[in-house]
């Protein structure tokens, strides 16, 4: 479908078959959910070896009894995966309850309060009584602009490119701006677009601390630091770097299982300077006496290595990839010859991002969710809900049944189309 050259009177019949093919999807009993990157039912089953696993034996390897009070830097051994998913060293990583998300909240809440050096108290962002900002990367992930909104920071857009956040923007905004206090990264398979920032991309961000001065922070969110789809492709070290740079305290990486074994009962880790932790397990220590240090030691069990974590992904690849492909083969043979749409193929993650023509993503989230087929909400994927070209849609095709998805598919084509030939009938 070229609509730059197409004439009215093809374009009117091009509405008109599309709008019978779309009508025929409205009268059928479809319901389906493409909205969140959630594991499907099968990938959870490859965890199921979790019941039970303990088997009345819940002391730790240096004889901790895993069912009381106390460790609130976790388990030794949850730790040490937690050091070997992240690259860090023992001592600058804490297991903790199933969310990395809750970790986030509290680690930027922190920050904020009571700042992140525990002997000085005019390190917490809103000593300086100024506007804090916080630089975001979009298309990027709906739930990190929420924990900003919800803590009353203002969030700032730089655009991703194919090596990840434009870097002379970041900087030049940095420099400009003293009331940034730091940035949001998924700096593998980003949440949506699928890009792995490049090892340049993860140099320049560690050198951000040493530009900004003290209290600044990236939040460095490694939620699919082992989600590949063909093959584990190793990320650069970012704490490697600030080491380097000396700017340690200027990251703080977050990472869990909760794709990785049961979703909603995972393990979740925070890496970042000693320095850091220590301010953060301060705080910690008010909120809890403990996490459940049970499911770290069933969780440990289950992976003992890095390696036996890394055979586990490779299984939950062999569930998504089918599901990415039919996914992408819908929309090569729908969009492949043509600019109606366009989108990232990435290695891994739980998404893929589609671009349709400025001004129609939430018309086409209506007309699928008319049809049948519930997508994530239009300009989710920007800080307070503003895709500025309205054209950013994130497909999440993890949950649905391989058949499910490929019908899912043809309806979300159906709707690009026919929203797309509506405009250029509009402009005619």
């Amino acid at each position: 479908m070229n609509l730059q050259n197409a004439s009215t009177e093809e374009l009117r019949q091009w509405e008109a078959d599309l709008s019978n093919e779309y009508n025929s999807y409205c009268q059928q009993p479809i319901a389906l959910d493409l909205t969140r990157g959630k594991p499907s039912a099968d990938q959870l089953s490859l965890s199921d070896a979790l019941d039970g696993s303990l088997k009345g034996n819940y002391l730790s390897a240096n004889g901790t009894d895993t069912r009381n009070y106390g460790g609130l830097e976790g388990i030794k051994e949850a730790r040490e995966l937690g050091a070997e998913v992240l690259g860090v060293k023992l001592s600058e990583v804490f297991a903790q309850g199933n969310s990395s998300l809750t970790l986030m909240f509290h680690s930027m809440l922190i920050a904020k309060e009571f700042g992140l050096n525990i002997d000085d108290s005019t390190s917490a962002w809103k000593s300086s009584g100024e506007t804090i900002k916080f630089i975001c990367p979009v298309p990027g992930y709906d739930r990190h602009y929420t924990v900003c909104e919800k803590l009353g920071i203002e969030m700032i857009t730089v655009p991703m490119t194919p090596t990840g956040p434009d870097m002379d923007a970041v900087e030049a905004l940095i420099k400009a701006d003293s009331q940034i206090k730091g940035m949001w990264c998924v700096p593998k398979y980003s949440n949506p677009t699928g890009t792995i920032y490049s090892d340049e991309t993860v140099e320049r961000i560690a050198k951000l601390g040493s530009i900004a001065g003290d209290n600044f922070c990236v939040f460095w969110d490694n939620a699919y630091a082992v989600h590949d789809l063909n093959g584990f492709k190793p990320l650069a070290n970012i704490m490697e770097y600030c080491r380097t740079f000396g700017t340690e305290n200027s990251v703080i990486q977050f990472a869990s299982t909760s794709k990785i074994s049961h979703a909603g009962s995972g393990v979740a880790f925070i890496a970042s300077s000693e320095s850091n932790l220590a301010a953060i397990k301060d705080a910690l220590g008010v909120m809890t006496i403990g996490p459940d240090k049970v499911n770290q030691l069933r969780h440990s069990r289950l992976f003992p290595t890095f390696d036996s974590l890394i055979e586990h992904m490779n299984k939950h690849a062999e569930l998504l990839k089918p599901r990415f492909s039919c996914v992408l083969e819908h929309l090569n043979n729908a969009f492949g010859d043509n600019d109606l749409g366009s989108w990232e193929s990435a290695d891994g993650g739980y998404f893929i991002s589609f671009d349709a023509k400025p001004g129609l993503a939430k018309k086409i989230v209506k007309l699928a969710a008319d049809a049948g087929v519930k997508l994530t909400p239009a300009g989710a994927t920007f800080p307070y809900g503003n895709d500025p070209q309205d054209n950013n849609i994130r497909i999440a095709p993890s949950v649905p049944s391989l058949e499910e998805v490929d019908q899912a598919m043809k309806i979300f084509v159906t709707c690009v189309k026919l929203a797309s030939v509506q405009q250029a009938l509009e402009a005619a």
